[in-house]
């Protein structure tokens, strides 16, 4: 007679290989994230593979593209800009927490060598799956931006979108030419000024 086979082993066999898929992606978004640190957004899959200590159908498997691979890693980033942004606001002023939150950002994303260029392109096309990874900087951008629109302290034309485009940019140029951060930090307040309305020091208001 067949034995049937009992319900709870096939749950365990099941809930086993959950963990493990879990697990694998896990390792892969961390040797993903070691590596693009050093060797920035266009090294080897191959070499995020052998560090993470998975095959290669099972890197794909998960992510089956580089982009789908990058805006994982991008996504599970996000939490401590986010944190950054908000911070901002509970200590400074709403124009200067959007000042410092774009230089902030530029320099966040330039620390991956290629991003800036990645996360523009997939900016431009809005199948890309990149660009749910570019969402929660830009709804950032956009809830500072109106902050300092709402005081005076930022020009009333300028969109959240048009922002983040400016700050990729320059985000492009601090990784090209290799700025210190006190050098990217003048580019971006230099290439930013326009964002801003004009402000009288003396008087302490927008002039």
């Amino acid at each position: 007679m067949t034995r049937l086979q009992d319900p709870a082993d096939t749950t365990s066999k099941v809930r086993r290989v959950r963990s493990d898929a879990l697990r694998n992606r896990a390792a892969i978004l961390d040797a993903a994230r070691q590596i693009f640190v050093t060797e920035g957004v266009m090294a080897s899959l191959d070499g995020i593979a052998v560090l993470a200590g998975v095959g290669n159908a099972t890197l794909y498997r998960n992510f089956p593209t580089r982009e789908d691979l990058l805006a994982a890693v991008i996504q599970s980033s996000c939490e401590d800009a986010l944190a950054f942004g908000k911070g901002l606001s509970l200590t400074l002023d709403p124009g200067a927490a959007l000042a410092e939150w774009l230089v902030g950002l530029a320099w966040r994303l330039h620390s991956w060598h290629d991003l800036p260029y990645c996360l523009a392109s997939a900016h431009a096309d809005p199948s890309a799956s990149l660009n749910d990874a570019n969402l929660p900087m830009i709804k950032e951008t956009e809830r500072l931006l109106q902050a300092a629109q709402a005081s005076n302290q930022a020009a009333a034309d300028v969109t959240a979108e048009a922002v983040f485009e400016l700050v990729l940019a320059l985000s492009w140029a601090i990784d090209r030419y290799r700025d210190t951060e006190a050098v990217a930090r003048h580019r971006v307040l230099m290439g930013t000024v326009g964002v801003f309305v004009p402000f009288d020091r003396s008087s302490n208001r927008p002039s």
